[in-house]
């Protein structure tokens, strides 16, 4: 008697996640229909875009690119977004009797089910009918579409069980946090590729294709192209390209299945690499000063490498103090004191400092019973942050004025840098005692409810703060370009900044220790609400 299929179960357990999952919440629900919504009205605009597409001359290029892009997305989504399906976990289904290749057949299918591949299939189809010409393309792109989108969903699939460990752990739930990021930064260089196109129009394209028709997914868009040209030979090599892709995918998928099938976990087992992570710990902090200052900062660059929200702020602000200087360098549209910004947003970090501790704040509360100590604790946090945020301050500032070539503004770009980030250290450290408030650890809220007007005043308020403590670096550098014969004395802008943002820093913490001692209480109250 042979077994029963399990590939009609999987598809119904699919649909029972699915309805089961939009039933927890009305507000999950409503989230899952706009996202629906959203996602189908932009696969149709996608859909008539690519037919409107149809004729034009580079029209191959753009389908071959925009496939490729798409192929790249499915091989992430799963990094990223490890609890956007259940299913994605196949080590929940050790326990049954499942042999791997019925086990891939049904998650293949089941993983047919859902918005991403009904996307998915209104793109290719509109990739297909942009380079069909004659019956027998569209023949081949009925089976070049069936053959991309299969080639997707594998490589989602086999990502997401090589993986299986990563995104069942903490380093997991760092991705899934830093996505937004990820998102925003490939935004950008969208945005910049669309300003190139707009510029030198979309045979900016064909080198980039020429290359990407023989990758797959791609290379099946490629073989309907190929047949409407009369170019037979390579249509057959481009779909057998992408057929051995798919065969080659499903035989990694299946090889990763058996192995956690049939392994045991190793969180359960004695790791060597949390010994080596312990030992590497240890040697920052022989590195670190001595005492209470050389502790604190290694706590606070602990948070930095291990809690979520953290190193996501941290990630974000140097991605985007990178991003916004030199892109708009590399456009011929920036100057040196964008590279300023870099400064700002880690300067940032210095606000709400006792948020990260969360309700744990209160260890540190225990080990302050002086302003002595509440001074030495914020200054320990500023001379971590300024670990990093020096040496990165100073490398954007000098690779936006590589790009822009303008090396004599070099030595006042990097003083208002420095005296920049010295106002925000010191009105961080006020701002962090007068207005603390919680981080949420869990979900993507990064105030806790009741406290966003807390969050405002804090970095609001403190960022025009540190604009205004500024006003007279800023002053004396316009005067300094102004004036006749101020060309030769710029270069004493970098001490005197260097030296007026330290004098700052120094000020805001002595400022700061005062306020910290005396309202403990409240600080932990304000931070232990998340």
């Amino acid at each position: 008697m042979s077994a029963p299929a399990i590939t009609p179960v999987f598809v119904r357990l699919k649909l029972s996640l699915l309805r089961n999952g939009l039933r927890q919440s009305g507000g999950r629900k409503a989230a899952y229909i706009t996202s629906a919504v959203f996602a189908l009205l932009f696969a149709a605009l996608q859909l008539i875009g690519l037919i409107a597409l149809r004729g034009h001359a580079h029209a191959e290029s753009v389908v071959v690119l925009a496939v490729a892009v798409l192929g790249l997305g499915w091989a992430v989504m799963p990094l990223f977004f490890p609890s956007g399906d259940e299913t994605l976990d196949p080590t929940r289904l050790v326990m049954l009797p499942l042999r791997p290749r019925p086990l891939v057949r049904a998650l293949l299918t089941a993983s047919l089910v859902g918005i991403g591949p009904l996307f998915t299939l209104c793109l290719l189809v509109g990739s297909v009918v942009a380079v069909a010409r004659g019956g027998a393309a569209f023949a081949v792109g009925v089976v070049a579409v069936a053959l991309a989108l299969l080639v997707c969903v594998a490589l989602a699939r086999a990502v997401a069980a090589a993986n299986v460990r990563l995104l069942t752990s903490r380093k997991g739930r760092d991705l899934a946090v830093l996505s937004g990021l990820v998102i925003a930064i490939g935004a950008q260089i969208v945005n910049f590729g669309a300003q190139r196109l707009g510029a030198s129009g979309l045979g900016e394209l064909d080198p980039a294709a020429e290359v990407l028709q023989w990758v797959p997914p791609a290379s099946a868009v490629g073989a309907v192209h190929a047949v409407s040209e009369g170019s037979y030979g390579i249509a057959v090599a481009q779909l057998a390209l992408t057929a051995g892709a798919l065969v080659a995918l499903l035989a990694l998928w299946s090889r990763h299945l058996t192995r956690l099938m049939t392994s045991p976990d190793g969180s359960t087992l004695p790791s060597a690499e949390s010994a080596a992570r312990e030992r590497s710990s240890a040697g920052l902090g022989r590195l670190l000063p001595a005492g209470r200052t050389g502790t604190v900062m290694e706590r606070s660059l602990r948070y930095v490498w291990r809690d979520p929200k953290t190193k996501a702020a941290w990630v974000t602000s140097l991605a985007i103090g990178l991003i916004v200087p030199v892109f708009n360098a590399w456009q011929g549209t920036g100057s040196v004191y964008f590279a300023c910004f870099a400064a700002g947003m880690l300067g940032i970090q210095m606000y709400n400092q006792f948020g990260q501790d969360t309700s744990a704040f209160w260890m540190v509360a225990m080990t302050i019973s002086s302003t002595r100590d509440a001074y030495v604790e914020l200054r320990a946090r500023a001379y971590a942050l300024l670990l990093i945020t020096l040496p990165y301050a100073t490398l954007v500032t000098v690779l936006t004025t590589a790009m822009l070539g303008d090396w004599r503004r070099l030595p006042e770009a990097l003083g208002l840098s420095f005296a920049l980030l010295g106002a925000m250290l010191a009105t961080g450290a006020w701002t962090s005692a007068r207005f603390p408030y919680s981080i949420p650890q869990e979900g993507y809220k990064n105030v806790a409810p009741g406290q966003t007007g807390l969050a405002w005043i804090s970095i609001f308020g403190g960022m025009m703060a540190a604009a205004l403590l500024c006003a007279p670096v800023i002053a004396l550098t316009i005067w300094l370009n102004v004036s006749a014969d101020g060309d030769d004395w710029t270069w004493l802008l970098l001490p005197v900044s260097t030296v007026y943002g330290a004098a700052l820093t120094a000020a805001g913490l002595k400022l700061a220790a005062p306020q910290t001692a005396r309202r403990l209480p409240e600080i932990l109250a304000a931070v232990s609400k998340g």
